[in-house]
């Protein structure tokens, strides 16, 4: 831990990011044991993975750009603008990103897929599915580093690697929630383990634009942390929550999001 707090915010963005990736594909490496998995279980582990991102939202993102947004006020724009734009604009960017991209949800056939009309497989759609979730997550956990390196108010390392470990949790179940279906499809362990982990590696290169924006965008900050809150929230609310209680399992979807929520929580004011 003293050695990745010594180094460059860069490399401390890739390597929290490429742990994040890493749980993804160990969540998809259960293709090796697992051909099916149980209904229920699938939807405790995307209420699990909502619960993560929504208190993720707040205590990491969307309270540290309120509080540079307090530190900031006197530039003349009130305290609540930066959160309030840079959420609803994070938000409008992945509706964006959601309508255009072709993609699948988890457990939905190939003619429901959403965004422009392709002839892509099933595969290919489910992993751009996942992976749409994964470019806030990587920019996030950026961020968060970011912050913490250039000394902003409401930021610190400890908040930062609390938020990358929380990401990373909530990654193992989606990865397993790609591969395990795939395989289920037809395709070999090792393909669907190959398209599970793949959704992943946006991750680190969006951590990495994210910490390094920090030198280039300093002023806007608060607005970028909002973004990525709002984009986070997004693909809760549109896409894990939806999936998660789709198939009669609330209760058990409900205790996931309610852990996954809680233990973010506990990460984040625990260590920050």
């Amino acid at each position: 831990m003293i050695w990745f707090s010594n180094q460059h915010v860069v490399i401390q963005a890739l390597v929290a990011c490429l742990f994040t990736w890493g749980l993804t594909a160990l969540g998809s490496g259960t293709v090796f044991f697992f051909k099916t998995i149980n209904r229920g279980v699938l939807d405790g582990m995307l209420g699990f993975a909502a619960g993560v991102m929504i208190a993720a939202s707040f205590w990491s993102l969307l309270s540290p750009a309120i509080a540079l947004a307090e530190a900031a006020e006197s530039s003349g724009v009130p305290r609540w603008f930066p959160a309030a734009a840079g959420f609803l604009l994070g938000g409008g960017f992945l509706r964006l990103a959601d309508w255009l991209l072709p993609h699948l949800h988890i457990e939905h056939n190939t003619d429901d897929a959403e965004g422009i009309k392709t002839s892509w497989s099933r595969s290919v759609l489910l992993v751009l599915a996942i992976t749409l979730h994964n470019i806030p997550e990587g920019l996030a956990v950026g961020l968060g580093f970011g912050a913490a390196a250039a000394g902003l108010p409401g930021a610190g390392f400890a908040a930062a690697a609390a938020l990358a470990l929380g990401i990373g949790l909530q990654n193992f179940p989606e990865g397993a929630a790609v591969s395990i279906p795939l395989r289920r499809d037809g395709l070999s362990r090792l393909r669907s383990f190959w398209y599970g982990q793949l959704s992943g590696l946006v991750e680190p290169v969006a951590g990495v634009v994210g910490a390094a924006l920090v030198f280039f965008v300093r002023p806007v900050m608060p607005y970028a942390l909002a973004f990525a809150a709002g984009a986070m929230i997004f693909v809760a609310a549109e896409e894990l929550i939806p999936e998660a209680y789709g198939a009669g399992n609330d209760h058990i979807a409900t205790t996931g999001l309610m852990l996954g929520f809680t233990l973010m929580m506990v990460l984040d004011v625990g260590l920050g």
